[in-house]
């Protein structure tokens, strides 16, 4: 049996909900949808929705598990729980999709400051405000 402990929420109370074998269809404190959902889908936030979950801290918990912390930036909603291998390949994979989106603004970003930055440069060596004597 897995057991997510849910953190400290702004509006909402701590929960406790337990993950109970498909033969077993009791379940504490969740729905069964909820704890599918942070089985499937780590990356998504149950208090606010948001897309933006992070891993806080990880280890492997046992062959083919992970027992992982997971904390929304958003709400600071937190779960502490142990997942299985398929659930943190896909977390990963959201999270490298997340870097490269990040890595991709940075990039678009720095070459548009870049552009602003030469254009005024030009801007100045017109104008005569740049002379041979400021290098």
């Amino acid at each position: 049996m897995q057991e997510f402990e849910h953190g400290p929420r702004p509006d909402h109370e701590q929960q406790v909900a337990r993950l109970a074998p498909a033969s077993d269809k009791t379940t504490a404190a969740a729905s069964v949808g909820d704890l599918a959902a942070a089985v499937k889908d780590l990356q998504i936030c149950r208090a606010c929705e948001s897309e933006l979950v992070q891993p806080v801290a990880w280890g492997q918990a046992v062959a083919g598990s992970w027992e992982i912390t997971l904390r929304c930036p958003d709400c600071e909603w937190t779960i502490t729980g142990t997942f299985e291998d398929e659930a943190v390949e896909r977390f990963d994979e959201a999270l490298e999709r997340g870097v490269d989106a990040l890595a991709r603004d940075l990039r678009q970003l720095a070459r548009v400051n870049m552009e602003e930055d030469v254009q005024r440069f030009a801007a100045a060596l017109r104008a005569g405000h740049v002379l041979p004597e400021d290098f």
